[in-house]
């Protein structure tokens, strides 16, 4: 991450002897791929196709009556499936070779699911959307209750399905979807170890930190070091302020595995190996980086494969390989995949891998949403740890982010030197989706976003493929939130008010409906909305230009407290060009990381950000949202943290700062924007602001008409002006 602009990577600079010694420590056996290559007991040949087994354990009726459709039933369960290892369809599955195998040769899973379907499937669309669970959360489930608009899916006849993916995630509660993968061995049965790397990112003060760690990773299963003995080579813990600064070595008579649960005053505790006890305790100023030489890598690539195996076979196939129906079979016609945030980068991952070719060479899905995810997920590598984020402080310069980010087929990356987009596999195979990519202002700033739109160097924009269409939320930050009842104020953490009123939730919902109409109906959906090198909208952090933003101020408990005057310190995330090791297949984010830290390589991608309006602060392109038409005050997609000396942006959240009421306390202050009372006079005046805004939406395909009528009561009832 760029703490401000211009700085440098000190990655390569931090490195010590200690890393020659990991470089050495790759793991014990001498495989690095998939499932053309022999070991692990591979088995006889195989003579009969891959099993599926469905076990339903639960049926419920759903809450409501939906349209002419009716009433929904909920079904809970799992589906048990094998993958070939021989199947070339499977080989760039890493350590799918190693993987232990039943007595018909082939590697098992097992997977839980939850689906929503009509209790009358005559009356189904035949759109089956999927969703895919976030670090095992369904974050999408369709909840009318709460989220009335949420109901079209139902009316609209939809079978959804939320099925496991990620084989690092706890059954800590029954909501938690998982999927057991294998455990890779060497040929001869014993453990395969290697180089493994984690961030310790404390919160507050704390004796110890539980494994894997990391801010977004921290509740998934760890894994195990080879050895609980930190002295041998390949151990160390360092810690840093700011994630440019030089790595401090922390002695190994100082931090151990273990739980510091026998009292402050004895240091370490009881052995743990999925705990760190840290003499003195872990200080929240710090960033911790502990590597270590871990044990037992999971097979987390099979997770793709049970994914595909598993819409193929809800879409298909009449029963299970035991004869158990498939509760929707003969009424799938179509399919839809959406994965949010971490999860859609998991569907471009799958989407880039060549998931989206079934065993019977048809395409898995028609359709793929991935929404606020600018980057891809690090599933296929060994001792992988799908779960990370993205940021200065948080998995920055860790898997996620050297798959490509251009979409082409023939994307040409000039910073790597590689060749080939997302969508290579898929359009060698035929199976290409139609893609929908949804973007807001923190996939920009903090996730590295703009390599997607535009070369690698930043000097011009890519033209997309047909079957692709991005749109940027303009002004909205990554969990979408809105209303200014959503804004909070801690000043010790952040340095403005945290959260945007500007939100891309509505917007989302018309947008897959356009995507459901491109699929089943053949209807275009609206052209991309992004912004451009060509026409001045996409440009350096340093060309930002915001206007003047002074004299706001927010309720803190109750008090109206100052807001300090807004200060642009055009800090952003970089993207640099790293090296993990020869094992190591950058542009599949694939293979064995064999240096950790990774090596900088003194290239680095260009990042480019939104450039605003002058007047207002608001995004110039993009889909400008009923609250970006008709605003209340400016949503900046970033924040900053308010710790002294720590340099960074507020993770995943963006600021607030409202437009002065009255034009006299706007000149005042010293505001560059416009008044409340400049913009629309009085109360009236914002209601028919809202409503043009709403009905244009509307026109556009950007907005339901159900959506733009709950905005517009929403501007009656909450009065913002006389």
């Amino acid at each position: 991450m760029q703490a401000r602009a211009p700085m440098r990577h000190a990655v390569a600079l931090a490195l010590t002897g200690a890393m020659a010694m990991l470089t050495a420590c790759g793991g014990s056996d001498d495989n690095n791929g998939g499932g053309n290559s022999g070991g692990g007991g591979a088995g006889t040949p195989q003579t009969h196709a891959p099993t599926q087994t469905l076990k339903i354990t639960g049926t419920q009726d759903f809450a409501g009556s939906y349209g002419s459709v009716g009433q929904y039933e909920q079904l809970t369960g799992t589906i048990s499936g094998e993958v070939d290892p021989k199947d070339p369809r499977n080989a760039i599955i890493q350590d799918l070779a190693l993987a232990p195998v039943n007595a018909n040769g082939m590697v098992e899973y097992s997977a839980d699911f939850v689906m929503l379907k009509p209790k009358d499937m005559s009356k189904a669309s035949g759109v089956l959307r999927y969703d895919a669970p976030n670090r095992g959360n369904i974050l999408t489930m369709v909840n009318p209750t709460a989220s009335p608009s949420d109901a079209v899916y139902l009316e609209r006849g939809y079978v959804l399905l939320y099925s496991a993916w990620q084989g690092d995630v706890p059954k800590s509660s029954p909501a938690r979807l998982t999927v057991t993968v294998p455990v890779a061995k060497n040929a001869d049965g014993t453990s395969i170890t290697g180089t493994y790397r984690t961030e310790l990112v404390p919160g507050a003060a704390a004796p110890a930190m539980t494994l894997p760690g990391g801010v977004f990773n921290g509740t998934m299963i760890p894994y195990a070091p080879a050895s609980l003995d930190n002295t041998q080579p390949g151990y160390s813990l360092t810690r840093r302020v700011n994630e440019t600064d030089a790595r401090v070595a922390i002695p190994a008579s100082d931090w151990k595995f273990a739980t510091c649960d026998a009292g402050a005053n004895a240091f370490p505790g009881t052995p743990d190996p999925a705990s760190i006890c840290l003499r003195g305790g872990f200080d929240p100023k710090y960033l911790y980086e502990l590597v270590y030489v871990a044990k037992d890598p999971k097979v987390m690539g099979v997770g793709l494969a049970a994914l595909r195996d598993t819409v193929s076979f809800f879409r298909s196939k009449a029963a299970d390989s035991a004869g158990t129906p498939n509760p929707v079979a003969g009424r799938i016609t179509h399919a839809l995949g959406q994965g949010t945030s971490q999860s859609g980068n998991a569907m471009k991952t799958f989407l880039h891998l060549g998931f989206n070719q079934a065993l019977d060479g048809s395409k898995v899905f028609d359709g793929i949403y991935a929404h606020v995810a600018a980057r891809q997920t690090n599933i296929n590598t060994r001792f992988a740890v799908p779960g990370g984020g993205g940021g200065l402080r948080t998995d920055h310069t860790a898997f996620g982010q050297t798959a490509p980010r251009g979409l082409d087929k023939d994307y040409v990356d000039d910073i790597s030197g590689t060749k080939g987009g997302v969508m290579a596999r898929c359009s060698a195979s035929n199976t290409c989706p139609k893609f929908f990519l949804g973007l807001s202002g923190t996939e920009f700033w903090q996730l590295q976003g703009s390599p997607v739109l535009t070369d690698a160097n930043g000097f011009a924009d890519l033209k997309q493929p047909d079957n692709a269409r991005i749109y940027y939320y303009a002004g909205a930050q990554h969990g979408g939130a809105g209303g200014t009842a959503s804004i909070s104020f801690a000043p010790t953490r952040n340095v403005y008010p945290a959260g945007t009123v500007i939100q891309h939730n509505d917007t989302f919902r018309a947008l897959f409906i356009d995507l459901e109409d491109w699929v089943v109906r053949g209807t275009t959906p609206p052209a991309s909305q992004v912004p451009a090198l060509a026409d001045g909208s996409l440009v350096r952090p340093a060309d930002v230009a915001f206007p003047a933003m002074k004299g706001v101020t927010w309720a803190v408990s109750g008090v109206q407290t100052a807001v300090p005057d807004f200060q642009y310190l055009a800090r952003y995330n970089g993207y640099p060009l790293l090296d993990f090791g020869p094992q190591y297949r950058r542009e599949d984010e694939s293979g064995i990381a064999t240096m950790l830290p990774p090596a900088y390589l003194n290239r680095d991608y260009a990042i480019l950000v939104p450039q605003v309006d002058a007047s207002t602060g608001i995004p110039k392109a993009g889909i400008h949202s009923v609250e970006a038409r008709a605003p209340l005050g400016t949503s900046v997609e970033f924040n900053y943290v308010a710790t002294p000396g720590i340099v960074d942006l507020s993770n995943l959240t963006g600021s607030f700062l409202p437009f002065h009421k009255t034009e006299a306390a706007r000149v005042s202050a010293g505001d560059g924007r416009p008044s409340l009372e400049s913009l629309y006079t009085n109360q009236a005046g914002y209601v028919a602001a809202v409503t043009a805004a709403a009905n244009d939406l509307v026109a556009q395909r950007f907005l339901l008409q159900r959506d733009a009528d709950a905005i517009i009561a929403r501007a009656v009832a909450q009065p913002v002006l006389p």
